[in-house]
């Protein structure tokens, strides 16, 4: 982090100063289809910046259409004195501020507990409507993995722990972080943005970095810095962990856990700690006579990091049914944090809810 001036610091290429003139002039012009191929642009990029201010792949996807019919109803606003990005930025900051003071969902941090309800400090568990965000979509931010725009899907940014750790910033300070630390806008451009003060970013800035280093993993250091995806290493301990998967060989998978491990599974508060919790709750669904079924797991790219949509099959039926997707964070060669979602996503991420066996053998050599 840290990427002051990064992006918006009044630089901007040939071909976004072009994409600049072309949207005054279609403002001017009142030329709707052309503004709106302009503005579809930054569509995917927008995206991202909203999913990071509200941790929400769903309300993301909501609040950037929000985003671009505000853009053309108050096209008039643009008036080509600044870069057309940050015009749109400005406006899909705004949106997601006022849909974060707005009354429609319930954003308050949870009290995480263990299985014995003890309380437990965890990011992840505490943002109960923490999502993951498929990789497909995230390079669509950036598409020549290069320029101003690349930052949108650098990995430090879009992991989950750093997504779970803004979420305990105020909106305000959330927001000057992002633009700040992550789009890389000068303080005083941050400042016209939100309406607010010089002074008043600097010290919203030095509150949330503050909280921030709170909040995150003490090994953060050690996360790949700048990289976009995760690396040949954790591409094989994926491997192996969807072979202990689909074999349900719990002795296999505990191998390839930390000592320390943590798995959260958001929007339960839930969290287990250790080694032996993590694969006591999964002994369970995996083995004797309790097992759930026969299991089939699928590896996924989200956050730019190793993931896992799991299947079963229970004894008797004829499909396997997505029970969850697990995203793995690596460190020192073995899986240190598991998150667990539902399996709403996979659609997003181009998988079925339900699979057949025929599904399932034509996937069996996917690694």
């Amino acid at each position: 982090m840290g990427a002051e001036g990064r992006a918006g610091r009044g630089e901007c290429g040939e071909d976004e100063r072009a994409a600049d003139e072309r949207a005054a002039a279609a403002v001017l012009a009142g030329d709707e289809a052309a503004f709106g191929h302009l503005a579809g642009r930054y569509r995917h990029e927008l995206r991202v910046h909203c999913y990071r201010m509200l941790g929400s792949f769903a309300d993301a996807e909501d609040l950037v259409q929000e985003t671009l019919l505000r853009a053309w109803r108050s096209r008039a606003g643009f008036e080509g004195r600044g870069t057309f990005r940050a015009w749109l930025y400005r406006i899909a900051t705004r949106a997601c501020l006022d849909e974060l003071a707005g009354p429609a969902r319930n954003r308050e941090i949870a009290v995480a507990v263990d299985s014995a309800g003890v309380p437990k400090r965890s990011a992840p568990a505490e943002v109960t409507w923490l999502q993951p965000c498929p990789d497909a979509l995230l390079d669509l931010a950036a598409p020549a993995g290069s320029g101003p725009e690349a930052v949108a899907i650098a990995r430090e940014t879009i992991e989950l722990a750093f997504l779970a750790a803004i979420q305990h910033l105020p909106p305000q300070q959330r927001a000057v972080l992002i633009l700040r630390d992550v789009v890389g806008l000068p303080a005083a451009e941050t400042a016209g943005m939100l309406e607010v003060s010089v002074a008043a970013v600097k010290s919203a800035l030095q509150h949330a970095r503050a909280t921030l280093r709170e909040q995150l993993p003490e090994r953060r250091t050690d996360w790949g810095r700048g990289a976009t995806g995760p690396t040949e290493a954790e591409r094989a301990l994926l491997r192996r962990f969807v072979d202990a998967s689909r074999a349900a060989d719990v002795t296999a998978l505990a191998a390839l856990l930390r000592a320390d491990v943590r798995q959260t599974m958001p929007p339960a508060h839930l969290v287990f700690d250790g080694r032996a919790a993590v694969i006591g709750m999964w002994r369970a669904a995996l083995e004797g006579d309790q097992a759930w079924g026969d299991w089939f797991a699928v590896p996924l790219a989200v956050n730019r990091q190793p993931a896992v949509a799991n299947y079963v099959r229970r004894p008797g039926a004829p499909t396997y049914t997505a029970v969850n997707i697990d995203v793995l964070r690596v460190a020192d060669g073995l899986i240190a944090e598991i998150t667990t979602f539902a399996p709403d996503l996979l659609p997003a991420l181009g998988l079925a809810s339900v699979l057949t066996p025929a599904d399932v053998a034509d996937d069996a050599n996917r690694l």
